[in-house]
């Protein structure tokens, strides 16, 4: 199937209320500490909610074994219906598996498009990470040195990178001077404790942190409040999260975000669930929402 991107969140049909029986879901996520995660739970849970769905939404806190077995659970109480929140299915492709051979539709949020995933609803990661990369590189003048904050085991987190990796060869002045595979849950700590080391060692040769999702990017900015406070270093980051929407409006060193619409990817996949329940297929394995760049012109910040 092919993707499709998304002007607004009708585009996906909505079912009528006759089809729109009570279903028993399962929401399950490593991720429910993420601040973008929990927003979407919560949405995708009030949208199934007022379809008079049924809704148990699992944690299991950064732990993928246990997510498989939580699956496992949920596909033997046969559910109606799996949905993955910040998830890579590749990592439980068997779990996937297991819940398509029971017939049992998978719905991904912020996840990626696998076999047995009945639809994605995302947004274009590649274009997150190259919207973030252009605008930074650009504030830095087209040189300097980069921190780079990551996490690979997420998959749009990964085109992300993907993106800055695109990014760094139009940009030959830019060089990544130091990376950090961010540890989730506790992301913001754990990039404030790296970049802290990171200070320590390269110091005021920094001119800027590429933060693939908005709490590292936070944690990179305690760091440099702390221990440099009156240098010029950049931050961006990705979600516009807000707490990222604040800091930027208040002119610190984080001026940029790439905010992701999560109310929208919640409300298209619980769209595109009751389209399942009727007995359609969606319109298409992938479906994108909306982005827009957060910085300090646009929300008309006074930074002097």
């Amino acid at each position: 199937m092919t993707s499709v991107r998304l002007a607004s969140v009708a585009v996906v049909a909505i079912v009528t209320a006759s089809t729109a029986h009570a279903q028993d879901v399962a929401v399950l996520t490593p991720y429910l500490s993420s601040v973008t995660t929990n927003e979407m739970v919560d949405v995708f849970s009030t949208a199934a909610e007022e379809r008079g769905w049924s809704t148990n939404v699992v944690d299991t806190r950064g732990d993928f074994g246990q997510l498989a077995n939580r699956i496992e659970d949920v596909v033997n109480a046969r559910v109606d219906a799996i949905v993955l929140a910040s998830v890579d299915p590749g990592q439980i492709q068997d779990q996937i598996d297991l819940a398509a051979a029971a017939g049992i539709p998978v719905v991904a949020i912020d996840g990626a498009v696998a076999p047995g995933v009945t639809v994605n609803v995302t947004s274009d990661n590649n274009e997150l990470g190259a919207s973030l990369s252009r605008f930074l590189f650009e504030a830095m003048g087209g040189e300097g040195n980069v921190v780079k904050f990551y996490h690979s085991a997420h998959p749009g987190v990964r085109q992300r990178e993907l993106a800055l990796d695109a990014a760094l060869a139009d940009y030959p002045g830019i060089n990544v001077l130091a990376d950090h595979y961010v540890n989730v849950p506790g992301p913001i700590d754990d990039a404030r404790i790296a970049m802290e080391t990171i200070l320590q060692r390269h110091g005021d040769t920094i001119d800027a942190v590429w933060a693939a999702w908005d709490e590292p990017a936070i944690g990179a900015l305690l760091a440099i409040e702390t221990m440099l406070p009156g240098s010029d270093i950049l931050i961006g980051g990705i979600d516009g999260n807000p707490q990222a929407v604040e800091v930027i409006n208040n002119c610190s060193h984080m001026i940029v975000s790439v905010r992701q619409d999560f109310e929208s990817m919640s409300k298209v996949a619980a769209d595109a669930l009751a389209t399942v329940f009727s007995g359609n297929e969606p319109e298409a394995q992938e479906l994108y929402a909306p982005s827009v760049l957060v910085t300090r012109d646009s929300l008309g910040a006074d930074c002097g």
